[in-house]
């Protein structure tokens, strides 16, 4: 009788509540009575709106396609505009080096001329200090130069140009690492908003279950309408919770979406990552790996050598260039005076004697953009070692955080069975099992962001370390 009573959500009379409390389940065996309950309300729930809102719309939706961590990230490899537009600069940077090295090999052009006057021996009389002589003709050819020597200058300006081909190449690697990053963290908060919308969805299911057996009791004269009220807040308390969870799960997919490349916020089943391996206690070897890993990194020391080869190719601006020039063709169509074919070659020595300061500006101010990126790497390296460090911090602290969650959950879910069945004895008001329910959900939700904060610092610490699977 006093069984029945309990599981009816009538109270004892007071003469049998010590029978009632001593042939009450165990507090396992009734937790996880309640959590079947609650998910089996949840699924009727569940059933219940989709049969009066969609079954056409679901019957034609195709299935949900599986998406795994590694795939998101090969999908934002080849579709996210970022990491193209890095690797068209790239392409671009190699260019340059052709175009500089260019220099290096003989260039060739082909002339054509034809000339016409309106009087024979016609004469330029204005416009320069020459005074040249035009013939009529016709005449084709082509013009032959080679640089014999400039002394390095070329080839300090291919060497800067190298180092910046180089340093794009790094900036492909770090735009690539930085969309991971982001990649990593929208997966992991998406299934964090799926996560805590489940806790949701649960509670409003276990409240509701309470709301109606204290209604129940309330019709029988054993609870108060004050105990309904306080349980109705609670439900609709949890009815804003999933408010706010669906809220904040479209949103994670759109950031996932876009983070992958995609214009559609496509919803996808989220693979469970595995909880990554340990980590080593020696923070100078994870500082070590950075420093020799991390692209951005590397993309500046490319830079600061191209600075400083840029401005050895400026300082040898003041010596002479040496050039060869060949020009060979014929005139089939000429004056009388001017011979059938004519060829000529030379040498020609190109000395700057003054410049009125332009090349000593160049030079100085190439030197000091070279200082300049010099003390850059020096601020970035610096900051990396902070960054590591203070990323190893939030890796212990997040891996802390996870398993002191765990155990707090483990301790609101014992004192929610224990407020339900003083309830249920009428031992306790409402409030106690209002303060237990919120107990439960802030643990579960905090065991749900511990668990993905974890994973997604883990992935802060690896693009720190200049490392990806």
């Amino acid at each position: 009788m006093s069984a029945f009573l309990l599981d009816s959500g009538v109270a004892a009379p007071r003469g049998e509540a010590t029978d009632a409390r001593a042939t009450r389940p165990p507090c396992g065996r009734r937790r996880r009575a309640s959590r079947r309950f609650a998910a089996w309300l949840g699924a009727v729930l569940l059933a219940v709106t989709g049969a009066v809102f969609g079954p056409a719309a679901r019957a034609a939706e195709p299935p949900v396609p599986r998406l795994t961590l590694e795939e998101a990230e090969q999908s934002a490899l080849k579709n996210h505009p970022r990491i193209s537009a890095a690797q068209l600069r790239a392409l671009a940077a190699k260019q340059v080096v052709r175009e500089t090295r260019a220099a290096f090999f003989p260039s060739l052009f082909a002339d054509a001329t034809a000339v016409g006057t309106a009087e024979n021996n016609a004469r330029i009389s204005a416009g320069g200090l020459n005074n040249p002589f035009i013939l009529e003709r016709n005449a084709e050819g082509a013009t032959l130069t080679q640089l014999i020597t400039d002394f390095g200058r070329t080839a300090s300006l291919t060497s800067s140009a190298k180092s910046r081909a180089v340093a794009e190449q790094q900036n492909v690697a770090a735009t690539r690492n930085q969309i991971f990053l982001a990649l990593d963290t929208a997966y992991f908060n998406t299934l964090q908003a799926q996560a805590v919308l489940h806790v949701a969805l649960q509670t409003v299911g276990s409240r509701q279950l309470v709301l109606d057996q204290i209604r129940i009791s309330a019709t029988n004269k054993l609870k108060s309408e004050l105990d309904v009220s306080f349980a109705a807040v609670s439900l609709g308390d949890a009815q804003l919770l999933v408010a706010k969870a669906s809220n904040d799960l479209n949103a994670a997919w759109a950031n996932l979406a876009d983070v992958m490349g995609s214009r559609e916020a496509r919803r996808f089943a989220l693979v469970e990552v595995p909880m990554p391996p340990g980590l080593t206690n020696n923070d100078s070897d994870l500082i070590a790996v950075a420093l020799q890993q991390r692209p951005d990194l590397l993309q500046f020391r490319a830079q600061r050598d191209a600075a400083y080869q840029y401005a050895k190719a400026e300082k040898r601006l003041v010596l002479p260039t040496i050039s060869a020039v060949g020009a060979a063709g014929t005139t089939p169509i000429r004056d009388p005076r001017m011979g059938q074919n004519y060829a000529a070659a030379g040498v020609d020595l190109s000395l700057p004697l003054f410049t009125g300061g332009l090349y000593a500006a160049r030079r100085s101010e190439a030197v000091f953009r070279a200082q300049e990126a010099d003390q850059q790497l020096r601020d970035l390296e610096d900051n990396i070692i902070r960054d590591v460090r203070v990323a190893r911090l939030n890796v212990d602290y997040a891996l802390q955080r996870m398993a002191l969650t765990e155990q707090q959950l483990e301790n609101a879910r014992e004192a929610l069975d224990l407020a339900t069945a003083r309830l249920t004895t009428g031992l306790s008001s409402i409030v106690e099992l209002t303060q237990a329910q919120l107990n439960e959900i802030s643990a579960e939700v905090g065991l749900a962001n511990a668990k993905y904060d974890y994973h997604i610092q883990r992935a802060i610490l690896a693009y720190q370390l200049g490392q990806w699977r």
